[in-house]
């Protein structure tokens, strides 16, 4: 009977641990991937400045909806 119990803690163990990492991603590191694909699609179909002397990181972007432009956020330059 000693035995079957030990499993039983060491199977709850493992669904805690296994639920809290599920937790962790879910609300932690999956809104941070979603945000940067979210971002990188919205930069690779926008409208950018063109960079001066060809110094810069980041420049301002828009994109053209129903013939009307978005408000404008920064891309990383791609040259």
């Amino acid at each position: 009977m000693k035995q079957a119990t030990g499993e039983l803690n060491a199977t709850v163990f493992v669904v805690v641990a296994v639920a809290s990492l599920v937790v962790f991603f879910y609300f932690t590191i999956w809104p941070m991937i979603r945000n940067n694909v979210n971002a990188n699609t919205q930069c690779s179909k926008a409208i950018c400045e063109n960079c001066p002397e060809g110094g810069c990181e980041k420049v301002n972007c828009y994109v053209m909806e129903n013939g009307q432009k978005s408000d404008t956020f920064q891309c990383v330059w791609k040259g």
